[in-house]
């Protein structure tokens, strides 16, 4: 089901990709823009911005633990993902932004920090991902996160299963120090 997903979003980005007219609003330019910016607060680390892209009252569909519900509660998640992972790097595939979605296929590579997730301390990971934002008076309100479960899979050690792996995140996000 998740290849399904997967592969369905990448048909959606790139058939639409070839109707979209190399001319954007400049409504979809600042929305583009404003999730470009997101993706690259992970680089630097720098989370101090977030409220001048994500609606104060936002949900990110795609949390660790499921939903995450407001800005306070996305930047804690942000902050708990730069304590497990590392020297984030994205580099877009394609990109397509309307005045009210930005859809950003990224080749995304991080390094872990911590043993968490299947991996160990120093292990890179590469994965595709398709990032969905939905935008509301020039702020992303809401947010879904789409990774190939091949990528997924490869994070996972060969003896780990979804039991242990759910075991390592939720054991990371109770540390005092991710938050």
């Amino acid at each position: 089901m998740k290849k399904l997903v997967f592969a369905t979003m990448f048909a959606v980005i790139y058939l639409c990709s070839y109707g979209q007219k190399s001319s954007m609003s400049s409504t979809a330019q600042k929305n583009l823009a404003s999730a470009r910016a997101v993706v690259k607060m992970f680089e630097s680390g720098d989370y101090s911005k977030m409220g001048d892209y994500i609606a104060a009252d936002a949900i990110d569909h795609s949390g660790m633990q499921g939903e995450v519900k407001g800005l306070d509660s996305i930047k804690a998640m942000f902050n708990q993902m730069s304590t497990m992972m590392g020297n984030f790097k994205n580099e877009p595939v394609r990109e397509l932004a309307d005045d009210e979605y930005v859809f950003q296929w990224l080749k995304e590579t991080s390094t872990a920090k911590t043993d968490a997730m299947g991996m160990k301390a120093g292990q890179t990971m590469t994965m595709d991902a398709i990032e969905v934002s939905r935008f509301s008076n020039g702020k992303i309100v809401e947010h879904w996160s789409f990774i190939n479960a091949a990528d997924a899979m490869k994070m996972m050690q060969p003896n780990m299963n979804m039991k242990q792996w759910e075991s390592s995140i939720v054991n990371v996000a109770r540390e005092p120090a991710a938050l």
